[in-house]
């Protein structure tokens, strides 16, 4: 199982996690608690992972960095409400 890219929907206890391949297929649909993540994650050789900017998501994308991953976390302001990114300026 090769993965490229990660993206988390993060919860208050419960994560959800979505894996995708080069060509952007899904690979990994999971669902984990934050130490579950953090051990998921702690083996795993992924180019991004992505989730949504909100209060633990520093807490997570730091602890995610200290494992050597490059994490993006959007700025909410360029999140429109469909869900897709849109132009800031």
């Amino acid at each position: 199982m090769e993965l490229h890219t990660i993206g988390i929907d993060l919860g208050k206890t419960v994560f959800h996690l979505v894996g995708l391949n080069l060509r952007g297929e899904v690979v990994v649909r999971k669902k984990c608690s934050r130490k579950q993540l953090l051990h998921f994650t702690a083996n795993l050789k992924v180019e991004l992972i992505g989730m949504e900017a909100c209060g633990g998501s520093h807490f997570l994308g730091r602890a995610l960095r200290e494992q050597g991953h490059e994490v993006a976390i959007p700025r909410a302001a360029s999140m429109s409400t469909n869900g897709t990114y849109s132009r800031v300026a």
